[in-house]
């Protein structure tokens, strides 16, 4: 059986792309699918399909390929059936091209059931289907969530159908009650919830004191709920973290909102990333604070990972989904302070109580097998069945597909198996003789045959070593190794790790361990490559997967290397999507465990590790000008506490807003970085954050600008390309991580200090001492 499924754009990211590669793939073991997507705007597809699937573009919105259909005609014409959003012809989603396109494809397919996946496709499907195949609806929101323009569109598409699908049983239900004639019309009017499949991660340990949350930064989804909620748990609990991942537009208002509770470093906003499992797998408590959700693949993909979740009882998907006190807690909407308070009890709740969540977790899992994507796939082919027995035989399908006039020749080539779609030339007697004697070319020339590409999972273990997966179809002909290079760096010795044979594969995949114990890396980014060993040829790997969650529950002590030097590793995926891995190595680190913002000044705090630790006396705050040394300074340790020491090691220092303001008048881009000197002396040692899960901080531990009085400077806290610690001045029109802020009166936790300034060194001069103003 061939089943299609239509996408408004397949190469992008969103819960419908991902319930549709869930079911695809799982409706692939057994059948013919094909993913036409009504518009293409990258190279690659963000979530990757199945590579048994043919993805389809029909429309090209590539400037850079020679199918672009942007300087169409009809792409510039709206469309005559109907627009969703006001942006909607501008982004090509309702253009009369993709009006024609769609009515080209729906008319020529071969398949035996279509689907549509948005109100829009399902109104084209609607109009322009044909009875030769099953025609099915997706609703992946509900007819509430609908704006009435959408939802009179749709209503009226429904009955064109043969069946319509909800995710949630009360949206079926609300659809029956809205649509008779459309169930007098014969139209099936089910519920089939989401695939969620079970991650291919190691589950999450229950004990990083971390909450994640993951989605679009959109209204309904109410982070600005959670982050409130979390402003609250953090007064008690400040070891707590929360993790925010997605995109949207929502991002700078919901920064602000954590700058203006002074959150910035109990909230980080990760942004989006992908796969999301690994993530989920970091937390040790899931949260869900929406409106309302028609599903919830969050809560689904959190419990696969053994979290338990936190949701708003939003109407329809989560108390489907979450048995509330067993797997998951829902906590209830209304009045606002108290839906707040609600969720800020509940995530208390579970981090007050680590066997509640192990339980909880574990009851997590097993429901969430419920959907499984065998088991949905199984559901839509009882449906697709049913309805095939009560119609009579399908009139065949065309023998070809025509190719409209207007579209370019180039058209045909953007289908193709899996998720590249490089236009095929046509084969030559040149080309086939190329093709075949190119690899004897290699053997005689010493080269051997090209290497294969690979796409390499990486999980570190409880040690912090770090364990590789390679595929099989990632492997060269003979002997093989993991090879680890420094970028940028000739001068340090590669490390190489053997690679298990291709005979010794289990499931496809052969294994090669990093092992803390026999290996010191260099301070370094390391890039990753498969190397045959015959001839020393290498190419560099992709990461599939990458798995850090043990990072989160590593130390103390760190990791440290046969020397004795702190070397920790991480892991991670570079931008453009390799696999790599960050490694520091060092004598002495002072990690910052926490940065307040006060009303005249930052509250700094760090550990001291490996020589530095060693008995620190009178500790200073050193900030190095990188501009003049005239302008260097040093700060004592806060006299609150025992020699800058509280009972679990840590220093506190106090930097007020307007030293770097006296110091930096004149310069262009004044910038301190910050060190700790432990004892007269003694090296200074670089305020830094290496130990974690994340190899860059640049970008997820963000600090406001503080505004200096009625000016337009501000004074920032930021982490540097190399982790470390620094302070600077800027315009506050150059700022970038949202508004200015008034230095909080409020910092979280039993560690809070007093507000007074910190005593300058001699080698210090100051502003004057009034206070700082409101920005």
């Amino acid at each position: 059986m061939k089943i299609v499924f239509l996408l408004d754009n397949a190469y992008g990211i969103g819960g419908t792309i991902r319930s549709t590669v869930n079911l695809s793939r799982a409706l692939a073991e057994r059948h013919d699918v094909e993913v036409v997507s009504v518009r293409r705007t990258v190279e690659r597809p963000s979530l990757p399909f199945d590579p048994r699937i043919t993805l389809t573009p029909l429309l090209d919105l590539r400037r850079s390929s020679p199918a672009y259909d942007g300087d169409h005609r009809l792409y510039h014409r709206l469309s005559e059936r109907f627009t969703e959003g006001p942006d909607h012809f501008v982004r090509g989603i309702a253009t009369r091209l993709g009006d024609v396109r769609i009515a080209e494809f729906l008319e020529s397919t071969d398949a035996d059931a279509v689907i549509g996946t948005r109100p829009k496709i399902n109104d084209y499907l609607a109009a322009y289907g044909s009875d030769r195949y099953v025609r099915i609806g997706q609703e992946h929101l509900t007819q509430a969530m609908h704006r009435d323009h959408i939802r009179t569109h749709q209503n009226a598409a429904i009955p064109g159908l043969d069946a319509f699908v909800t995710v949630s049983y009360a949206d079926a239900v609300d659809y029956r009650n809205a649509l008779p004639e459309a169930l007098e019309g014969g139209t099936r009017i089910v519920c089939i919830p989401n695939a969620v499949p079970a991650p291919e991660v190691e589950p999450s340990q229950g004990e990083a004191k971390v909450v994640v949350a993951a989605g679009r930064l959109i209204k309904v989804k109410r982070y600005d709920r959670l982050i409130r909620a979390f402003e609250l748990v953090a007064a008690e609990r400040s070891d707590w973290k929360l993790r925010l991942y997605g995109r949207g537009r929502q991002q700078a208002s919901l920064r602000n909102l954590v700058n203006r509770l002074g959150l910035s470093d109990h909230v980080s906003l990760m942004g989006a990333h992908s796969p999301l499992e690994t993530e989920w797998a970091k937390g040790s408590i899931a949260a869900v604070t929406s409106d309302a959700e028609s599903f919830g693949m969050t809560l689904v993909e959190a419990m696969h990972c053994g979290v338990p979740v936190i949701s708003t009882d939003a109407p329809y998907g989560p108390g489907e989904i979450i048995a509330d006190g067993r797997d998951g807690l829902l906590t209830p909407l209304g009045d606002e302070q108290r839906a707040v308070r609600a969720l800020a009890d509940a995530m208390l709740r579970l981090i007050e109580d680590p066997g509640l969540r192990r339980r909880m977790a574990e009851a997590a899992r097993h429901k969430a097998a419920r959907y499984a994507p065998d088991r949905i796939a199984a559901e839509y082919e009882a449906l697709i069945e049913g309805v095939r027995e009560e119609r009579p035989a399908p009139a065949a399908a065309p023998a070809v597909r025509p190719e409209p006039a207007a579209r370019p020749a180039a058209r045909g080539a953007g289908r193709a198996r899996g998720a590249v779609h490089t236009p095929r030339r046509p084969l030559t007697p040149r080309r086939v003789a190329v093709s075949v004697l190119r690899p004897v070319v290699h053997l005689l020339r010493g080269q051997g045959s090209p290497l294969p590409a690979a796409a390499v999972r990486a999980r570190v273990a409880p040690d912090g070593s770090v364990t590789f997966r390679v595929p099989v179809s990632g492997l060269p002909e003979g002997d093989a190794a993991l090879l680890l290079r420094a970028r940028r760096n000739t001068h340090v010795t590669p490390v190489r790790v053997p690679l298990p044979p291709r005979e010794q594969a289990v499931d496809g995949w052969v294994e090669a361990r990093l092992d803390r114990s026999a290996h010191s890396l260099a301070e370094a980014r390391w890039d990753t490559y498969v190397e045959r060993v015959a001839d020393g040829k290498r190419r560099r790997v992709r990461a599939a997967q990458v798995e850090t969650a043990r990072l989160l529950t590593l130390g103390p002590p760190p990791p440290s290397d046969a020397e004795g030097l702190l070397n920790p590793w991480v892991p991670y995926t570079t931008s453009d999507g390799y696999l790599a891995l960050r490694a520091w190595r060092r004598a002495s680190h002072a990690e910052v465990t926490s940065i307040g913002l006060q009303e005249r000044g930052y509250t700094l705090r760090a550990v001291l590790y490996g020589q530095a630790a060693r008995s620190p006396e009178a500790p200073v705050l050193a900030g190095v000008s990188r501009t003049d040394p005239a302008h260097n300074f040093t700060l004592p340790a806060d006299a609150a506490q025992d020699a800058g020491q509280d009972t679990e090691g840590t220093l506190t220092f106090q930097l007020p807003y307007d030293l770097p303001a006296a110091l930096g008048s004149g310069d262009s881009d004044p910038v301190w970085d910050l060190w700790v000197q432990p004892g007269p002396d003694r090296p200074q040692v670089r305020m830094a954050r290496l130990l974690g899960d994340l190899a860059d901080r640049k970008k997820t531990d963000v600090h406001p600008a503080v505004r200096l009085g009625d000016s337009e400077t501000g004074v920032r806290l930021r982490f540097t390309l190399d982790n470390g610690l620094a302070v600077n001045l800027q315009p506050l029109g150059d700022e970038t991580a949202g508004k200015a802020v008034r230095p909080g009166a409020r910092e979280h936790g039993p560690s809070s200090h007093g507000t007074a300034p910190a005593r300058h060194s001699r080698q210090t001069r100051t502003a004057a001492g009034s206070p700082l103003e409101a920005a």
